[in-house]
């Protein structure tokens, strides 16, 4: 079994990336979905991996894959992939990619839902300006259980 925190769109709000980062160390993996990726610097390590998102210049990966527990995840901001209008093209690149989860932000609203035999899950933002929240991921024999966790502004 190995477990995941799923952050995005911290937008600067480091404060409450930092408020999560108790809980960092307690998890096999850690991503953050962008926009605000400058956010994850001071928690740089091998199991940390952070996307680069609209807002963000410098700092973060387009995207990546990971294999975790004999599941496939895709990861990304999701801006490349038009997630704010629909989920069909974030579902048609994973399934080209052969993964089964796509992790993705943007939207600033959590989400779970499955579509084409692809489980798509969207963190919410943790910024301010929102109704922050982020997500927790238990992957065991090839599932997948998600969950949203609303945090206290």
């Amino acid at each position: 079994m190995k477990t995941m925190v799923l952050l995005s769109d911290s937008h600067g709000h480091a404060s409450g990336v930092r408020a999560l980062s108790r809980i960092f160390a307690e998890n096999d993996y850690v991503v953050h979905l962008g926009d605000g990726s400058s956010d994850m610097r001071p928690f740089s390590a091998p199991n940390v991996y952070v996307m680069k998102g609209n807002c963000d210049f410098s700092f973060g990966l387009p995207e990546k894959v990971l294999n975790i527990e004999g599941v496939s995840v895709l990861c990304c901001h999701g801006h490349r992939y038009g997630v704010k209008s629909s989920l069909d093209r974030l579902v048609a690149h994973a399934r080209e990619l052969g993964c089964t989860v796509a992790l993705y932000g943007h939207t600033h609203r959590a989400a779970i839902e499955e579509r084409e035999g692809v489980l798509c899950v969207n963190p919410g933002a943790l910024a301010s300006f929102s109704e922050p929240s982020y997500a927790y991921l238990v992957f065991h024999n090839g599932k997948v259980v998600p969950t949203v966790v609303p945090v206290q502004p």
